[in-house]
């Protein structure tokens, strides 16, 4: 009997093994399909560098501005899709985490199929070992949400455009996320008629309002084609050309063609395959699995971590989660979750990113002061044309303290992780405001935020 067994070989799951071996026991990996779960196979990496090649699109038609003629260029899908697999390949075999894994004797299986419980503390693998272990770490991750209407298998997920042969001339996008936004615009700019779908109030949910409406503004500009409130869907049906999406709008019928639908509603635990009442885990209402600040299910010798929890569908939050469920596995529940600070943002066009709170809900508990610096006048966005976007900066009045970064437009995602080290250190905004960065710099963007949000909060600076 081992004393670990970790299902799962994504972010969760390897920081969990690595965290069991760290502390002495014998440990035991199982994945379903390859080392590194759908974050390295099917999820950020590949998608993002798909978005690579959606920007180096973008930057070839920025050239002329600059005196340089190039000529016609295409897109040969076939050929960047053979280039993603060599970046997935890469990141698997370059990663230092398989290396450690390995120097820590952690026992691997991989490419084994879904695992299920038997018994309380043994699982066994569709085309792999059945294991026994004192304490099992449920690891598994999350799968699209499916959507109950009539057609729905005519459907495609962000997981079937690695079987296209070639860009689609048209797309459904359903679903306006992080994921259905980021689809989105790289295929608009491989070219394809892009046309998305929130059934909500507006796309990207999650966001701050700012960030939404520069984002949806400029999707429409760029030409793709945005619904909001768009209705319940009646079905999909097969057409000659592809697909059609069939729905109503308030009181009218409504349709819309194209080659392709893919559908990104929201992402839900995986779960279906486990058997988890053998091992006595109980779900939650949504279909996570239940788990205390421990990390511990209702089977006090089995935990979960990352995506399967529901808890923060991010790698960052499922690297955490691996460390803290593997630690009290091995030692007991004594180390709880700490507060995660975890920034997130889209590779998408335009580049968009946050961390902390939205200017909405900071209002909630906070009297609050929001300041907003463009990117138009910063000399780095000004020399390489990028001036579209913005670095707006949630702030406490009173203690003067950082809440939240939200920024849309160039460099967004590495400028908000600046923002984030900011917000865990506890910087008052003044102090942000007297760091030196280089220039000229996307960074400029953030202290001059600070600058000004610092002279708004009456701290001397102006």
């Amino acid at each position: 009997m081992m004393d670990v067994v970790v299902i799962g070989a994504g972010p969760a799951g390897v920081l969990a093994a690595i965290r069991a071996a760290d502390l002495g026991a014998r440990t035991t990996l199982v994945s379903s399909a390859e080392f590194g779960g759908m974050a390295a196979n099917d999820g950020p990496v590949p998608i993002r560098a798909l978005a690579y090649a959606a920007r180096l699109v973008h930057e070839a038609r920025h050239l002329p501005r600059y005196g340089i003629t190039v000529g016609e260029f295409a897109l040969q899908y076939d050929e960047l899709l053979a280039r993603v697999g060599e970046v997935v390949r890469d990141v698997r075999a370059r990663s230092p985490l398989r290396e450690r894994i390995d120097a820590l004797g952690v026992t691997v299986y991989e490419r084994v199929g879904a695992a299920r419980f038997v018994d309380p503390h043994t699982i066994e693998t569709e085309r792999g070992p059945r294991l026994r272990a004192e304490k099992l770490i449920i690891c598994t991750g999350g799968v699209g949400r499916r959507i109950a209407v009539p057609g729905f298998e005519l459907t495609r997920t962000h997981s079937d455009v690695w079987a296209l042969t070639a860009v689609p001339a048209s797309m459904l996008v359903v679903g306006a996320g992080s994921t259905g936004v980021q689809i989105a615009s790289m295929f608009h700019a491989f070219g394809t008629r892009v046309e998305l779908f929130e059934r909500g109030p507006h796309i990207l949910p999650s966001e701050d309002e700012e960030v939404v409406a520069a984002v949806a503004g400029e999707l429409r500009s760029s030409g793709v084609v945005v619904h909001e409130r768009f209705g319940a869907i009646e079905s999909f049906e097969k057409t000659p050309a592809g697909v059609r999406m069939s729905y109503r709008e308030g009181s009218s019928d409504r349709a819309a063609e194209a080659e392709l639908a893919i559908v990104a509603v929201g992402w839900v635990a995986d779960t279906a395959r486990l058997n988890l009442s053998a091992a006595g885990v109980v779900l939650e209402p949504h279909g996570s699995i239940e788990v205390n600040r421990f990390l511990q299910t209702s089977a006090s010798h089995v935990y979960a971590a990352g995506d399967v929890t529901g808890r923060l569908v991010l790698v960052p939050g499922a690297i955490e989660d691996g460390f803290v469920a593997a630690t009290n596995a091995v030692q007991g529940p004594t180390y709880p979750l700490p507060h995660l600070l975890s920034p997130s943002g889209s590779f998408s066009h335009p580049e968009y990113a946050q961390v902390g709170l939205t200017e909405a809900k900071a209002r909630e508990t906070h009297d609050v002061v929001a300041t907003v610096v463009p990117f138009e006048g910063m000399v780095r966005a000004i020399i390489e044309g990028r001036t579209f976007g913005f670095c707006k900066l949630v702030v406490d009045r009173a203690s003067c303290r950082l809440l939240g970064c939200h920024v849309v437009g160039e460099r967004a995602v590495e400028i908000t992780q600046l923002a984030a080290i900011a917000i865990a250190a506890q910087t008052p905004v003044d102090e942000l405001a007297r760091v030196a960065v280089s220039f000229p710099t996307y960074a400029e963007v953030l202290v001059h935020a600070a600058i000004r949000a610092a002279g708004v909060t009456s701290l001397g600076l102006v």
